[in-house]
């Protein structure tokens, strides 16, 4: 049997043309043990003409094969495609019957035994190309039909899909049948799920998870179905096309790969975002955000699906902002943006400044592994930061038109990015083409830098922009005020257009603060003029809304990154603001690149100490300045980041020992197995502690928490055993892996972990290619040997990059890695 094929857009689209599939029946029987399962599908399906083409499937053994009642070979299966050959015009039906393997990586079936309780549960993630690990299929998002599901399940099971389920009796299930939608969108969901189920506007709605979290989703389930209730309101007032399926469930899924997926009808998220343990409102917010997020996708990406992945970025970019904007304006969360502008547009910067960067809309997507790796901070972040640009510069009410004529002319079937401009252009005079070229069709960051020039009684800012992007950007003056020096003042916000025709006079004194792209409206790096720089880190806390202090963070941030401003500055910055702060989003960001890539990465080892010393120091005064008890989230976010900073053991084993910081909060499963964590690091635990505290907490976050600290331990026995359990024994779950790689290097333990830096590239190319692109994709992001900036790193990896051919989800998170790590070297050198 040859290596399995991926998809070319050519494939897809002569399949297109010569095939109409109708209906999918699916009979899966999940009974038969650990390792596999039993999957039965039969396809009916039209040929437009006489021709040879084939029906891909990943099975564990290929059983038997009809097409029209005439047996295939199963012998005839190459790698993951079965040949259909001549074909005739006209209608067909193909049955299949093969056995599958369970996933332990998060892709196909993915099969998960709980460690507290002993109960097992399985469901589906079918994104790209994983349906073939299910069941057979014509795999490609154009080739729309319904599904007929039926499943066989063990007893005291339930299984959800994506429509209603009926308990046939006998431990069997059918699922309604569902509209035409894509192969990737199909979902299973099946085990002794802990259920909360409601109905809303005549719709069942329903939330799932582990039996073991049972106690935690009721404590939150009017939290999470209020949310759902709301975006669902929300988009049934912008939307004129009502929801498209017949019931909304909500999975929450052990060892899931990505945030959630949006599965019509039963959309998975990962469940973590069932909380064990105390959290802060921002992820509280980050949590409805993605409730929000997969909604949209009910709409635009299943109701109307991308022809082919090259628009993947058009699904997830749309989600992103109604996301955010829908929880703003139908929520108790009314300060989405400040988070997106903190978190997901730094994700965005940053991507768009690699070599590996790509335009929003890429032109040629060849293949499913090529599309697979423009799932990023462009495709999310930038694409959203676009289509938010896109809103002020047309207005929302225009840009809903456009998107209701998209959602009228598309529904159950198929668009391209064309269609959607199309769409937008039939409701506006604006050159909506020339907007997407110039946006959608580019890589790359513009610069926005700001000079201002003052003349007695008036004052003129002039925007100087490097790159090609029209932008329609706020420009924000402030003033400080009179009565407390320092506080700012907004004097006036105007709108501009970059470039521009020629900067206007403005009247009154030069202003203490001028901040282009004040509301974040334009993606765009900023550069504030002199004054305003200087007004910005003596009294950044001044600033009056949050939204504004994260665009003024967000400009350091690529200072420090572009060795613009010293990282020591940046801490400084830091050290003097952050106690004020209010925003949870804002604290959470600044202390997180400041600890992990400003402590860990750009300061040199000689330079380390003090700046978590300083870190630890302003997480002190966070948590002296939150004793009152009235700012719980910022306090929960000061304890963890001193735990992550403490250079020396004593106080974090103190509150270990007692159970509780002084004043509170109480210590939960996730601060201790923090704590214990970074007592591994300093070489201030064991494993017998280790051993403890996992009877204490045997939960799946439990197994987790110690093969984190496990990892940790500065010892040669303990890295060799992680590195073996690694790279060595393909045993551990994508979660497991993920945890234990996390805890294996660190910089305090540079010296012992010198051998394992040149190993990494060789065992991570060869681990990459045995387990596939989920566990390449974790080994490329948190097995990568991140404190180790270096010459001989750096030439290493290249060396892997030229020579040792690791496939394509491993190529791309090492050349990205790399490219981070020639960046740190420089500001290091700056």
């Amino acid at each position: 049997m040859s290596c399995m094929s991926v998809l070319t857009r050519d494939e897809a689209h002569t399949r297109a043309r010569l095939l109409d599939v109708h209906r999918y029946t699916i009979d899966l029987d999940l009974t038969g043990g650990d390792d596999t399962f039993d999957s039965r599908t039969t396809i009916r399906f039209t040929a437009r003409a006489d021709a040879d083409t084939f029906v891909e499937l990943k099975p564990a053994e290929l059983h038997s094969a009809t097409l029209d009642g005439r047996p295939l070979d199963p012998e005839s299966l190459d790698g993951n495609r079965l040949p259909l050959k001549n074909l005739t015009a006209g209608e067909h039906e193909l049955h299949l019957h093969a056995t599958m393997r369970y996933s332990r990586t998060g892709e196909g079936m993915h099969r998960f035994t709980d460690p507290t309780d002993g109960e097992t549960y399985l469901y589906t993630q079918l994104f790209m190309e994983d349906v073939q690990r299910v069941f057979a299929a014509f795999d490609q998002p154009d080739l729309k039909a319904v599904f007929d599901l039926t499943v066989t399940a063990p007893d005291g099971w339930t299984v959800l899909a994506n429509g209603v389920t009926e308990h046939l009796g006998e431990g069997r299930w059918k699922a309604a049948t569902t509209p035409p939608i894509s192969t990737y969108l199909v979902a299973v969901a099946a085990g002794p799920w802990h259920s909360v189920r409601t109905e809303h506007r005549g719709l069942p709605f329903g939330i799932h998870c582990r039996r073991s979290l049972a106690p935690y989703l009721d404590a939150d389930a009017e939290e999470i179905l209020g949310i759902t209730r709301a975006c669902y309101d929300r988009y049934h007032e912008k939307f004129e096309e009502p929801y498209p399926f017949d019931s909304y469930d909500q999975a929450f899924v052990p060892e899931f790969n990505a945030g959630a997926m949006e599965n019509p009808g039963l959309v998975t998220f990962r469940d973590e975002f069932v909380y064990r343990s105390a959290v802060t409102d921002t992820e509280r917010q980050t949590r409805a955000m993605v409730i929000a997020h997969e909604m949209a996708h009910m709409w635009f990406g299943d109701l109307v699906t991308l022809k082919w992945w090259d628009d993947i970025w058009l699904n997830e970019s749309f989600a992103e902002y109604m996301g955010y904007q829908t929880l703003t304006e139908a929520t108790r969360f009314t300060d989405t943006w400040t988070d997106f502008g903190v978190v997901r547009k730094a994700w965005g910067y940053d991507a768009d400044q690699r070599p590996s960067t790509h335009p929003v809309a890429p032109e040629q997507v060849d293949d499913t592994a090529s599309a697979m790796l423009n799932f990023d901070g462009i495709s999310y972040a930038k694409g959203a930061s676009a289509l938010r640009q896109l809103v002020t510069w047309l207005g929302e009410k225009d840009f809903l038109a456009g998107i209701n004529t998209h959602f009228a002319r598309h529904k159950f079937a198929n668009a391209t990015l064309a269609d959607f401009i199309d769409s937008l252009a039939a409701h506006t005079e604006r050159d909506v083409h020339a907007w997407a070229d110039a946006w959608l069709r580019t890589t790359g960051v513009d610069t926005l830098t700001a000079s201002v020039d003052a003349r007695p009684g008036t004052w003129t800012l002039a925007l100087h922009r490097e790159g090609s992007r029209p932008h329609r950007a706020t420009i924000g003056v402030y003033d400080r005020d009179l009565n407390d020096g320092r506080t700012l003042v907004l004097r006036e916000q105007y709108e501009t257009d970059v470039p521009q025709d020629a900067p206007e006079a403005r009247p009154g004194a030069r202003p203490a603060l001028v901040v282009p792209n004040d509301l974040d409206h334009t993606y765009a790096k900023i550069r504030l003029d002199e004054h305003s720089l200087e007004t910005a880190l003596r009294g950044l806390s001044g600033i009056p809304t949050p939204l504004t202090r994260a665009v003024v963070w967000n400009s350091l941030r690529d200072m420090v990154r572009d060795g613009d401003l010293a990282p020591a500055d940046y801490l400084a910055t830091a050290g003097a603001h952050l106690p004020e702060e209010t925003d949870l989003a804002l604290v959470q960001g600044v202390l997180g690149f400041a600890r992990a890539q400003v402590a860990d990465r750009y300061v040199g080892p000689e330079a380390r100490p003090a700046a978590l010393a300083g870190l630890a120091a302003l997480c002190r005064a966070l948590i002296r300045r939150t004793e009152d008890g009235d700012h719980p989230g910022l306090r929960l976010i000061a304890v963890r980041h001193y735990i992550d900073t403490a250079a020396q053991p004593d106080t974090i084993a103190a509150w270990l020992a007692d159970g509780t910081v002084p004043g509170g909060p109480e210590l939960d499963p996730e601060l201790r197995w923090r704590i214990l964590a970074r007592l591994a690091v300093l070489g201030a635990t064991d494993e017998a502690a280790i051993a403890a505290e996992l009877d204490r907490d045997p939960s799946a976050s439990g197994q987790e928490g110690a093969a984190r600290c496990r990892a940790a331990l500065p010892d040669a026995d303990a890295k060799a055993r992680a590195w073996e359990a690694m790279f060595a024994r393909d045993e551990l779950s994508n979660y497991l892996f993920t945890a234990t790689a996390q805890g294996f290097w660190q910089p305090e333990q540079a010296g012992l972990l010198g051998e394992y830096v040149p190993r990494y590239y060789r065992d991570a190319v060869a681990l990459a290619a045995r387990r596939g692109p989920a566990i390449a994709e974790a080994a490329g992001r948190w097995a990568f040997p991140a404190h180790a900036v270096d010459e001989t790193t750096l030439r290493l990896g290249e060396e892997c990059l030229r020579d040792a051919d690791p496939i394509p989800a491993l190529r791309r998170k090492l050349a990205d890695q790399l490219d981070d790590l020639a960046r740190a070297l420089r500001v290091r050198q700056a």
